[in-house]
């Protein structure tokens, strides 16, 4: 989730109803910061900000997707996405949503669809992404390398994720995502060669961090590294 102060800053914190949204989303934040990645948060994060709300905004179906990735339940994570398709979305939107949706599709092994979905949307987020920072630049290289990698094409996943990408500190957790993103195509691949050396990387890039944001973030990682190396992400 993106913490309090970054969606202040967001365009739609000038509605009326700003203050008190504000104000649920730092209570629903309050639990991700405590008890992390969970199914009660993507139900509270739905039932807050999506579910029960006449018009709710793009970004927040965004990232309940993302919540439900984060549990591993792709198929909740595209109903959400889904409902986004046939919206009109500003550019920061259009690309956050770009990115989730190709991730989903490749999660769900919807290869073809993830393909189609990349071709039609590619000038769009080749275009955005040189306005974006760098992180969202990875996020945008890990999603492309995904519809590779669930497309049979291994190699061509991997040098996708050598795009420059320089470490932005030794606790950068996106450096980490491009290592657990690696583990998880060497295993999907069944190269076992090739995952020891990516578990060595991910790992070690795990054991440069000197603190975490939240308490359960190294248990996380460790778990997520884990999950990739049996291909799951």
């Amino acid at each position: 989730m993106i913490s309090p102060i970054d969606r202040k800053k967001m365009s739609f914190s000038l509605r009326p109803s700003h203050n008190a949204e504000m104000k649920k989303y730092e209570e629903v934040y309050f639990t991700y910061a405590n008890t992390g990645y969970t199914k009660d948060l993507c139900e509270q994060y739905a039932d807050t900000f999506v579910d029960n709300v006449k018009k709710p905004n793009p970004f927040d179906m965004v990232q309940l997707a993302v919540l439900y990735e984060r549990i591993h339940d792709y198929k909740t994570a595209y109903f959400y996405l889904e409902q986004l398709g046939d919206k009109k979305l500003g550019g920061a939107e259009k690309f956050a949503y770009c990115v989730e949706t190709l991730r989903i599709l490749s999660l769900l092994g919807k290869w073809r669809d993830a393909v189609d979905f990349r071709t039609e949307n590619i000038n769009f987020m080749q275009k955005h992404s040189e306005k974006v920072d760098i992180k969202q630049q990875a996020d945008l290289y890990m999603a492309l390398a995904l519809t590779d990698c669930a497309a049979k094409k291994p190699d061509q996943a991997l040098k996708l994720l050598k795009f420059g990408y320089k470490p932005q500190g030794k606790n950068d957790v996106k450096l980490l995502e491009i290592f657990i993103t690696v583990v998880y195509i060497f295993a999907k691949a069944e190269d076992e060669e090739g995952l020891e050396g990516a578990l060595e990387n991910a790992r070690s890039c795990l054991n440069l961090f000197s603190n975490f944001e939240f308490s359960w973030g190294k248990e996380y990682y460790e778990q997520r590294i884990e999950d990739a190396a049996n291909g799951i992400l």
